[in-house]
């Protein structure tokens, strides 16, 4: 099927980028196959993660479909756009559909991005992962490929106002090497094996991040344990419990 959406729109991406003058920082593309379907499992920390995401899969020739929630969908400009690219509606009070439309796309050969911390963590870290993604990668018979992104929660995050401007800032970028999903493994034992090495990339993304905070009111971005005033997963979980 010719892809008269995507392109244009990764073509209009790049530009963008360009025009914020966004130094992206990307390594391990290369995990990621040149055939066949896989999933492609990343931290979230930005509303941009998937642009991100996508891009690391450029190199490739690889085009990404991303699970999203529904609601992007109805929305009378990102709308037409998701639905162009074929990405994928994800109805949290009716997941099987989604689910099913995303197995058809991982056994055509296509790879589906997942988020499998389902929302933004607030806190930077790595929130707990669901078992989706290693059970479609079960049940379709494809690898999983992780990932981690760092600096886009600088651009636009929940929480922060959205910054465009030209700014120079940073993106860090990891892929890992691919995850086998055997039908023999719990769903469980894969998932905790996939978060482990997705922080270890997020780790590796986060020393390999070129600056600092310029000073305290400049430390928002950066995760309690490293110093920063992000607030902790517990402060997270005390305010969503409110």
């Amino acid at each position: 099927m010719a892809e008269l959406v995507y392109r244009p729109v990764i073509g209009f991406a790049q530009t963008l980028f360009k025009a914020w003058d966004l130094k992206i920082d990307c390594r391990g593309s290369e995990n990621i196959p040149r055939t066949g379907g896989a999933v492609l499992v990343s931290n979230h920390i930005s509303y941009l993660d998937f642009v991100f995401n996508g891009l690391a899969a450029l190199p490739q020739k690889r085009l990404v479909r991303f699970m999203a929630k529904d609601a992007v969908f109805r929305h009378k400009i990102s709308g037409p756009l998701m639905r162009g690219m074929r990405h994928i509606p994800v109805d949290r009070n009716q997941g099987d559909a989604a689910y099913a439309h995303a197995l058809a796309s991982l056994r055509s050969g296509e790879i589906v991005g997942v988020f499998p911390e389902a929302t933004i963590s607030q806190s930077f870290t790595l929130k707990s992962f669901k078992s989706g993604a290693a059970r479609m990668a079960q049940e379709a018979g494809v690898p999983l490929i992780p990932m981690a992104v760092w600096g886009t929660q600088r651009l636009w995050t929940k929480g922060h106002p959205r910054n465009f401007k030209r700014s120079h800032t940073p993106i860090t970028m990891r892929v890992g090497e691919a995850i086998e999903a055997s039908r023999d493994k719990y769903a469980g034992a894969i998932t905790r094996q996939l978060r482990g090495r997705v922080q270890e990339l997020l780790e590796a993304a986060q020393r390999a991040y070129p600056v600092r905070p310029k000073g305290q009111d400049d430390t928002w971005w950066m995760p309690a344990h490293l110093g920063g005033t992000a607030p902790t997963p517990e402060q997270v979980r005390a305010a969503e419990a409110r």
